[in-house]
């Protein structure tokens, strides 16, 4: 969704100018215009009517699909045991795309949240490609002045134990259920020593 920006719809911009002129695409339709970029992707029904699809940059590839971190995230919400989720790609070394990690607030304590169930709940709800590669449980989730959740530092953390202060969790390929990384995992993993 690209709205113009004109005499009659100005765009005021952020606090940062680099930030603002970011969110700007110029001379898309015609040379000077200016098109303020939403970041919301739409789909045309017909009509004069869209739907709203997803955030634009708010998915990843991982076995060479596309994964909607909405898409993911609702499902996770809806799972009795979890408060609030936010989903996103991070980097694994030696495979192409980018594998699924959620930040998860548990209802209550994290060390009860049954994990077989939450991983066989995913595996019906979700395409095998779309279901969390690694999990971790955090107190609350940061949001920005939009209500949107921060991930800039959850990607750069990535799965790495001791970035954390409680271990993130994985799931292997084929496993029953997701199990906590130890440091020596972490090193396996990196190696290519596991099928994810």
């Amino acid at each position: 969704l690209l709205a113009e920006v004109s005499e009659k719809a100005k765009f005021d911009g952020y606090t940062d100018p680099a930030a603002s002129e970011k969110k700007l695409f110029r001379n898309v339709f015609k040379t000077g215009d200016v098109w303020f970029n939403s970041g919301d992707l739409l789909r045309d029904l017909g009509f004069k009517h869209a739907q709203f699809v997803d955030r634009v940059g708010d998915t990843f590839r991982w076995k060479s699909e596309n994964v909607s971190t909405t898409e993911v995230e609702q499902v996770l919400n809806a799972f009795e045991q979890i408060k609030e989720s936010t989903v996103y790609g991070v980097e694994v070394e030696g495979q192409p795309g980018r594998a699924g990690m959620a930040a998860i607030v548990a209802e209550g304590d994290p060390s009860k949240v049954d994990l077989k169930a939450l991983t066989t709940y995913l595996r019906e709800q979700v395409p095998a490609y779309a279901v969390p590669v690694f999990i971790r449980f955090v107190d609350s989730l940061e949001v920005t002045g939009t209500f949107k959740h921060r991930k800039v530092e959850l990607r750069k953390e990535g799965y790495d134990p001791a970035a954390m202060k409680s271990a993130p969790y994985v799931l292997f390929h084929g496993a029953t259920q997701y199990e906590p990384i130890t440091p020596e995992m972490y090193h396996d993993i990196r190696a290519g020593q596991h099928r994810l």
